[in-house]
């Protein structure tokens, strides 16, 4: 291999870019396109191979490849002469990202990022994998001998190799036709069972997957899986079932209290590499955030725990002050690396911390497992192995004291991380990330009674609005925006998001207006993204030709699927607007998917809350009158999972659940279901007490 260090910097076709992960490629040797007509043409016309290499500007291994492979200009020159080589953000070209991992994980059975990609001049995919070290190593061949081999058997084996690719676009096809055919009831599946023997079912599976010591779900690496505890949470408050509420607690309790969780500068890093929670690969996603803010908002308001209302507002705290564009929306996400090392910004010796802390410092480094020899690669992350109380009180201290004089110390810490040369800012503003964190603070908003978060939620809302929206279309929107350009249509996910955030927004501002955006955007969703035999909603619209496949995302993974917010979004819509096809159609798509979400519901926890929705139904609150508002605040501040929210001072026709009720001087709260409501209350008390006691209706 060559050595870069004295090479002279090239640019790339990725210099025009505005990504920061394509621009980081920009001055590869490798002659990069990013994806387009001018590629996709030229392998036609040369009859080439398309290489086509997938990250982000936050992936750690995705820098671990460039720096071995894509900044050598022996192997630049390897991959220039043999192939049409194209760099993907994933998070600009999620849809292209879906097709092609998809691929991989039908030939290998496994994927991730970089995801690096073969295609025949049709864009049809052939071989894959993920990262490729310089030689070979970790039972991988090296990404010399995979280019080798690749253009060999291009040369070799030309016919073989588009059958390969007919074949394997086919099963990409196939396996996209899911809800098209008619259940057949089998013995001992759900079909046999009620809803509410579903509920159960889902929640017993989810217990079997369940790490009882560590939270969490599954082994190591661990992801937060946020809408599982979320059920969990929705269960144990249905159900009373004190399990669920214990494994919640336990996987939230866990996280904060583990490296995954930013001690000092507060916000969650995407997942844990082991089972215990204490290092995590260290990039910061502005939607894992807006997850466990939601999550935490829910505990909050079931438990009152004011270690849950801390951890809100450091997370909240964080994605201001890290996140936050000048303009009111949100940047993408912090890099892993600093300074070309993974975790280097976060991480701590002990004698940096001796130095700083002084006399407060073992106290300090017992609490947060802080060695000499250090507990992650020689150095330490700060996690907490003992609740503060217990350990106040094995130290005989104070437990208020004490957590003064740790939080001083963390404030200490975070002057002095300051200075430290920052993990790259991935400065993009993704319009359903950001629609996810407008969702969060209007929960965290309503969950402490806070007027700030719902600025910075209405804010965000209408720098979306008008920075994203087309012109062109009526409700159209673009997916992705940077220095005052936004691009790619927006996906399913994004209205999807969008919507959803429109009718947080209504919640707890009570303006109309969110709720007339929120339809016009579901009927342009309907209009471009329905599958109309299904019910199912494909990843982009009608009109998007550059894909092979038009793929339906369902699963819940590491964002809640596009279909089941759209289906949530369905049925809390159909109320609003007494919309009995809407109502159809999401309860269609439930049931086409049901065995799945009963038998594997970790992989679709978001769609799993939805059949809680049909087992113990939506209770519709209205509050009428002048002065609703500190009423619908008091209101909003209790978990109330299944629930639709309307109010206002005057009637308004156009919304169903405003007819025919008294506007007064004085508010009146009413409690409905399929719009039979019952004689009203003028207290909160008084309203919890009749959703206490569904014998009412």
């Amino acid at each position: 291999m060559s050595n870069n260090s004295t090479s002279v910097k090239h640019s790339n076709r990725l210099i025009n870019e505005s990504s920061p992960y394509l621009l980081q490629h920009a001055n590869n040797p490798v002659d990069w396109y990013p994806w387009g007509d001018e590629a996709l043409q030229k392998a036609r016309s040369e009859n080439k191979i398309i290489l086509i290499s997938i990250g982000y500007s936050a992936c750690h291994w995705c820098h671990v490849m460039e720096k071995e492979s894509f900044e050598d200009e022996v192997v630049a020159k390897l991959m220039n002469d043999n192939f049409i080589n194209i760099k993907i953000d994933r998070e600009e070209r999620p849809d292209l990202d879906h097709i092609y991992m998809d691929a991989v994980q039908a030939m290998t059975g496994s994927g991730g990022w970089p995801l690096n990609v073969f295609l025949t001049p049709e864009a049809r995919p052939f071989y894959g994998g993920t990262y490729f070290p310089p030689v070979k190593a970790y039972n991988r061949s090296s990404w010399t001998d995979v280019l080798i081999g690749v253009q060999k058997a291009w040369i070799e084996k030309r016919d073989e190799i588009n059958g390969q690719a007919e074949n394997l676009t086919e099963h990409l096809q196939k396996a996209n036709n899911f809800g098209q055919s008619k259940k057949s009831k089998e013995p001992g599946t759900s079909d046999e069972l009620s809803l509410k023997e579903q509920t159960d079912q889902i929640f017993q599976n989810i217990m079997k997957a369940a790490d009882t010591e560590w939270g969490g779900f599954g082994r190591a690496p661990k992801f937060p899986q946020t809408f599982t505890i979320q059920y969990l949470l929705r269960y144990y408050h249905f159900t009373k079932n004190e399990k669920a509420l214990e494994q919640a607690r336990l996987s939230i309790d866990k996280m904060l209290e583990g490296g995954i969780y930013d001690h000092v500068g507060g916000g969650m890093a995407r997942y844990s590499t082991d089972t215990e929670w204490l290092a995590p690969h260290f990039e910061k996603m502005l939607y894992d955030n807006a997850l466990l803010i939601n999550i935490l908002c829910d505990v909050f308001q079931i438990t009152k725990d004011k270690a849950y209302e801390k951890a809100i507002r450091k997370t909240i705290g964080f994605v201001q002050n890290e996140l936050l564009n000048p303009d009111g929306g949100f940047y993408a996400a912090l890099d892993a690396d600093s300074e070309g090392v993974e975790g280097k910004y976060y991480v701590w010796s002990k004698k940096e911390i001796d130095e700083l802390l002084k006399e407060d410092a073992q106290l300090f480094c017992d609490f947060f497992n802080i060695s000499e020899k250090g507990n992650w690669e020689g150095q330490n992350i700060l996690r907490i192995l003992k609740k503060v109380e217990l350990f106040a009180v094995e130290k005989d201290l104070d437990a208020k004291t004490f957590e003064i004089k740790i939080n001083a110390c963390l404030q200490i810490l975070l002057t002095k991380r300051s200075s430290r040369i920052k993990p790259l800012l991935d400065d993009k503003i993704l319009l359903g990330w950001n629609a996810l964190m407008i969702t969060a603070l209007c929960k965290a908003a309503a969950a402490l009674n806070n007027e700030g978060y719902k600025n910075l939620a209405e804010k965000c809302f209408d720098f979306l609005w008008l920075n994203f929206k087309r012109q062109d279309e009526e409700a159209g929107f673009y997916h992705t925006y940077k220095n005052k350009i936004a691009r790619y249509p927006a996906f399913l996910d994004d209205y999807a998001y969008l919507i959803e955030s429109c009718i947080s927004l209504q919640e707890i501002t009570s303006e109309s207006n969110y709720l007339i955006r929120a339809k016009q955007l579901t009927i342009h969703v309907l209009e471009n993204f329905t599958e109309e035999d299904t019910g199912f909603f494909f990843f982009t619209n009608k009109t998007q030709n550059d894909v092979i496949v038009r793929k339906k995302e369902v699963y819940d993974g590491a964002t809640p699927s596009g279909n089941s917010v759209m289906t949530d979004n369905l049925f809390y819509l159909s109320v609003v607007f007494d919309n009995l096809q809407w109502k159809i159609q999401a309860e269609k798509t439930l049931n086409n998917l049901n065995t799945a979400i009963v038998n594997y519901p970790t992989s679709f926890a978001n769609w799993a809350t939805l059949i809680l929705k049909l087992v113990y139904g939506v209770d519709e609150i209205v509050i009428t009158g002048h002065g609703y508002e500190e009423s619908r605040n008091s209101l909003l501040a209790h978990y109330m999972p299944n629930k639709v929210v309307q109010c206002s001072s005057e009637e308004n026709r156009e919304f169903p659940l405003l007819k025919g009720k008294k506007y007064q001087l004085y508010s009146s709260i009413y409690l409905c279901k399929n719009y039979q409501c019952l004689p009203p209350v003028q207290t909160i008390d008084n309203m919890l007490k009749l959703l206490a006691n569904s014998s009412g209706f």
